[in-house]
């Protein structure tokens, strides 16, 4: 009974996920743009939706791994997808949703919450920082000399920038940020732990907290391997993403070089500060403008394939990633929270 349950949850969330977008987009303008690919060309895009949900454990399973035993490569596998799965309801991907998928991490491995955010947080800024960088290499030989693709450049060069200087920052002050962090999440952790302590935690325990975060972002100068293999999941999703795009545009009948759309790939992801649960819309919006410019597709043309991909990827994480949160356990009695 709690299994079909579990599956009845998952199979509503993912109907509400793929209800929002449609609402967001409009359900006739969807079904138009499937109808319009060829049967092929939807079946080999709802295959690799599905292999690029699942490649994202690549990189859950090498973050993971500093934390006590890590997880199973199929444990791996459940959290990705219920990471892609807050990824998409959370207010600004995984930006909201890795405080989310902390907790569930630090009850499987037995440790504290600010160490699971701690390596979480790290692999993020991993996989950003590789796809941003690869892209701009590989723009430099594709892109170069195309004076409508120059904006696209330019952002990929502002986004390694900005993530140079603000790790270097944040490596370089965190004993004043520690301190800034502690003086605000004190009195946010007295308040919520005193729901259900007897005795609320202190300044100290979130002292310590931030402490062994720290700790565990510094540490992966001792693991490279793992950093090296979280860059490589990175772009082994950014491969299947852009390949799915690639057949969609296909399937329309539209041709297009496939290194373009390899490139633009991340770009969407700046939709993350869109305050929208999976900046619907946004997402859409900026992915379709590169390949425009990028790929040189008409902007009808490379709309019908963001849609495509879209209307079957948002239901797979609401679906997939719904099963897999309901399995996932987020409290521990009587273990750490830290």
């Amino acid at each position: 009974m709690r299994r079909i349950l579990r599956f009845l949850v998952g199979v509503g969330a993912g109907g509400a996920i793929l209800a929002g977008y449609l609402y967001t987009v409009g359900a006739e303008t969807v079904l138009d743009r499937l109808v319009a690919v060829t049967p092929w060309a939807l079946a080999l895009v709802a295959l690799l939706v599905v292999l690029e949900g699942l490649a994202d454990a690549i990189g859950v399973w090498a973050s993971i791994a500093p934390l006590n035993d890590g997880i199973s490569p199929g444990e791996s596998v459940k959290f990705a997808l219920a990471g892609d799965f807050f990824d998409t309801l959370s207010p600004a991907g995984p930006v909201s949703s890795e405080p989310i998928m902390a907790r569930f991490f630090s009850v499987a491995t037995d440790t504290g919450y600010s160490e699971a955010l701690g390596v979480r947080s790290t692999a993020k800024y991993v996989k950003a920082g590789t796809q941003a960088c690869f892209s701009a290499i590989l723009g430099l030989f594709v892109l170069v000399g195309s004076p409508d693709a120059t904006p696209i450049l330019a952002t990929f060069g502002l986004s390694i920038g900005g993530l140079v200087v603000f790790g270097g920052a944040v490596l370089r002050f965190r004993a004043s940020i520690s301190k800034g962090l502690v003086a605000v999440l004190t009195p946010i952790v007295t308040l919520l732990s005193g729901l259900y302590r007897d005795q609320p935690y202190d300044r100290a325990f979130v002292a310590a907290g931030v402490d062994r975060y720290w700790r565990r972002i510094v540490g992966f100068q001792e693991r490279p391997r793992l950093l090296a293999l979280i860059g490589v999941g990175g772009l082994v999703e950014q491969t299947l993403t852009a390949t799915a795009l690639w057949v969609a545009l296909a399937g329309v009948g539209a041709e297009s070089v496939f290194l373009p759309i390899l490139i633009v790939v991340p770009l969407p992801q700046l939709a993350s500060v869109v305050p929208i649960p999976g900046s619907l819309g946004a997402y859409d919006l900026l992915l379709g403008g590169a390949l425009v410019v990028a790929a040189g597709v008409p902007t009808a043309v490379a709309t019908a394939a963001v849609l495509v991909v879209r209307t079957l990827s948002l239901p797979f994480s609401g679906i997939a990633g719904g099963i897999c949160v309901a399995h996932l356990r987020g409290w521990r009695p009587g273990g750490r929270s830290q």
